[in-house]
Parts: C-alpha cells; structure tokens; sequence
C-alpha cells in the first residue's frame, strides 16, 4: 500500500493531460494552431521545466507510437472504404508511393548539397520528413470538411505513405549505408515489405469480415474488442512474414469501411475514439523525447527551417504536383492538396529510429527532423484555412450530431443503402419521384440534411451532402452507388 498515493498522483496527472489533449481542439478553432502541434510543444516543454520528468526510454516510445499508428491506420482505411477508395486509387498510389520517393530523393539532395550532410545521413533525415499527415489539416478546419476526391487523396495519401515511409527507412538503417549492393538490399526489401503487406492486409481484411459476419459474440461492446484485436493481430503476421504490418492495417480497414457487418456502426465509433487517443499518445511521447536545448542550436533549427520551406513550396508543387495529373482535380483543389502535405507523427517517429540506430551526430539529425515538423505544423498547417477559403475548395461544414436515430433487427435486412448525395451526382437536384424513374425499385426510407430529418415524400429535392436511407433490390446496389456517390461526367 506504501505506493498507493504516488499511484493515484500519477493517475491524477495522467487523466489531467488526457482531458487538456481533448479539450485542446477547441483551442484550435481559435488560435487556428493544430492539436497536435500544442501536444508536441507542450510535452517538450514539460519534460524540460519539470525535474521529475524524464524522457522515456527509446524502445518505449517506438513501441507505443507502434501501437497508436496501427489504430490510426485502421480507423483511417474505415474511414475510406473501398467504394470511395477506388474512384482515387491511381492519383492515391501515385502520391503515396512515387510522391514519397521523389520526396526523399530532393530533400537529400538539398540536405547534401545545402547543407553539408553526407548523403547516407541526408537520404535518412529526408526519408524521415517525406510522410505527411492528414490529421493535422483536419485539426485545423475545425468542423470544415473538405468535400469531394480532394479529401479523399489527402487521406489515402498519408495512408499510402506512411507504411511506405517506414518501410523505405527500416531499410536503409538495415542496409547501413549507399553502395551498390546496398541500394540493391534496400529495393528488394522495400518491395518484399510491401508486397507481404498488401497480401496480408487484403486476405487478412477479407477474413477479419467473414469473422465478423459469421461468428456471433454475446454483447455488443465485444464487437469492437474482436475488430481491434484483429487489427494488432494482422499487424503483427505481417511484420512477421517480413512484411510492413502497417500497410496491412491501412489496407484491411479500407476493405471493411463500406462493408455491412453486425454492429457496424459501434464498431467504427469506438476506432474513431482509440485513434484519436493513438494520435493523443503518440504526440505527447514524441513531445517528452524532443530536446529543447539541441533544437536551438544555428547547426539545427536553421537546416530545419530551410528544409521545411523547400519541402513544403518547392518540392512538393514542382515534383508531386504532376503526378496528380488526370485525378479530376481542379486546379484550385489540386493546389490546395499540394499546400496540405502537413507533417504529422510519423516524421517524429522515423527520426527517433535514427537515434535508436545510434549514428553520428543522431541528435542533430533528429532535430532537424523535429524542426521541420514544427515549421509544418504551425507556420504551413496555420495557411490551411485561408487557402482553403481563398482557393474555394468545396468544403461542408460538419455540425456534431449527438442525437442518433435507429432500429436493432435480429437479422440482416436486406437491399438496405446508407447513402450520400455528392455534390453533381445524379440524385443531385433531382426529386425522389425522378430518381425512381431512373433507378425502378428504389425507395427513398427517409432523408438526413444538415443534422434534420427530412421527411421523404416524391416531390423532395434531394441536395449534396444529404444522406439519404434507400431500400433496393441488393443487386441494383452498385448502381444506387453510381446514381448518388458518382459525379456526372
């Protein structure tokens, strides 16, 4: 019992940041600074004013960040789903993979030649800083939510790059420095991981649903217990199999996103609170790692901040920017997309490897990496919302709804359709009565719109961003997909 107070002091103060972490986001709306960037500062400063607070061992943080990560992944896959994943696959592929390569290739060069870094050194640090993070964006836009296929590549980027980013540096830190052979290890290990990954995550999510489906459980706060599990579960076969659990992860979410499944929606909110608690967790113990007194050094915050500016308005527009050629952007929204590549935890977390590795000046290099998510995070993610205002991105504005409406049924019904009215889609304008005309057998249930029930009769003007409740034949469900989720072309 002797440690009993200390205990409750420690609970005391962890629920104390906790509730600041959560309540921060409405400081965001204000001050138009992101959540995260309040946590990271926040922590370093702590753990540098208050004595008894010491930074956690390395292996500590790289394995509760792990962890967070997977959640984050998951829940941003969910997020996604399939159908919506699919119309913005190649624009997602090609920023995700290639935009990442081009990333690090630039940003070593720059390092190289700017600023003295040999190029093992620099290839790391620029690796470490090529991942973005679309969490930071939407900490910013508060209840904005970016509307159409340009949200939808920012997500499936960060997830796409992520895994691609921490495959590419465990890689490079295994091959231990630039040689031919080395260059040789590195791509066949990049290309073993990824292809394990998207393996696992593909079979693995297809099995995890069948699982769902089929196998009942007594409760329905087991539900989101089973899916989580699974999720730790698939992770850890595929880093096993040598492959990057991450993408496994990101990859079996987005295979269950739009997936009907007992429990469905509870499931999904309960991944939506554990990732915003992985981003909380991951955040702060990266924040309790930064050093204070390294970042001030001239040899650190000035690459940072230098690297940070050409990464953000040089290397990004000029050599990502083409490859979002033919995604049906416009040309504002395809701006806004290239100003949106915040840094986010992954950065942070990639630069703790190098520390871990133990290589000359490590803690240089990792500041420079901390320095530049910092000038992302705050002086970048600060110019979200004016150039989201001044570009006339399409956006919506998502008011909390904490009132919900449902029935529970025994068993599954069937030709049910949760759908969204997108903006110049064919249910777009269009009243119930012609939207029957042109899909026979479809009823419209009833209709969502700003938060309101709408009553559904057959002279209702359906309107972007409603949803919209639809009983159909379970065969007609593609094309009820097409008719509200598709814009007309």
């Amino acid at each position: 019992m002797s440690d009993t107070y200390p205990y409750a002091w420690l609970l005391l103060l962890t629920a104390a940041v906790g509730m600041a972490a959560v309540l921060s986001n409405r400081l965001t709306q204000r001050v138009r600074v992101p959540a995260p960037a309040l946590l990271l500062v926040a922590a370093a400063v702590a753990v540098k004013v208050i004595p008894a607070l010491h930074a956690p061992p390395e292996h500590v943080v790289e394995r509760l960040v792990t962890v967070a990560l997977v959640f984050i992944l998951f829940d941003g896959g969910m997020s996604i789903g399939w159908p919506t994943f699919r119309t913005a696959a190649r624009p997602i592929a090609l920023v995700g993979i290639a935009g990442t390569f081009l990333t690090a290739a630039a940003a070593a060069v720059f390092l190289h030649l700017a600023v003295g870094l040999d190029w093992y050194a620099a290839l790391l640090v620029a690796t470490a800083v090529a991942p973005t993070d679309p969490a930071v964006v939407f900490s910013v836009l508060g209840q904005r939510e970016i509307s159409g296929i340009s949200g939808t590549i920012l997500e499936g980027e960060s997830g796409a790059n992520d895994p691609v980013g921490i495959a590419l540096m465990t890689s490079l830190l295994a091959a231990g420095g630039l040689s031919a052979s080395a260059f040789v290890h590195i791509g066949s290990e990049f290309a073993l991981q990824m292809a394990v990954g998207g393996a696992v995550g593909v079979v693995g999510g297809r099995a995890l649903l069948w699982f769902m489906r089929a196998v009942p459980l007594p409760g329905e706060g087991l539900y989101p217990l089973r899916t989580t599990a699974c999720a730790l579960a698939l992770f850890a076969i595929a880093t096993l199999a040598h492959g990057s659990g991450f993408l496994a992860v990101f990859v079996a979410g987005i295979l269950l996103g739009r997936a009907r499944a007992p429990y469905k929606r509870e499931i999904e909110h309960f991944h939506s609170g554990l990732s915003s608690l992985g981003e909380i967790v991951a955040f702060v113990v990266l924040g309790l790692t930064v050093d204070l007194g390294e970042l001030v050094h001239r040899d650190v915050w000035i690459p940072g901040l230098a690297l940070g500016a050409v990464v953000a308005f040089v290397i990004r527009p000029i050599l990502v920017g083409p490859l979002l050629a033919g995604a049906g952007l416009a040309r504002a929204e395809k701006a806004f997309v290239l100003l949106a590549g915040l840094k986010g935890a992954v950065p942070i977390l990639l630069g703790s490897f190098l520390l871990s590795a133990h290589l000359p000046d490590a803690g240089r290099l990792y500041g420079i990496v901390v320095i530049v998510v910092v000038f992302s995070v705050i002086v970048q993610g600060s110019l979200v919302p004016t150039a989201a205002r001044l570009l006339r991105v399409p956006m919506r504005t998502v008011e909390p709804e904490p009132w919900s409406l449902g029935v529970r049924l025994r068993n599954e019904p069937d030709g049910v359709q949760r759908l969204t009215v997108a903006s110049g889609s064919a249910a777009d304008g269009r009243t119930i009565a012609e939207l029957s005309s042109l899909r026979e057998g479809a009823w419209v249930s009833f209709v969502v719109r700003d938060g309101r029930l709408v009553q559904a009769s057959a002279d209702t003007e359906l309107q972007a961003a409603d949803e919209a409740l639809v009983l159909a034949d379970p065969d007609v469900a593609a094309q009820l997909r097409d008719l509200f989720e598709q814009p007309e072309t």
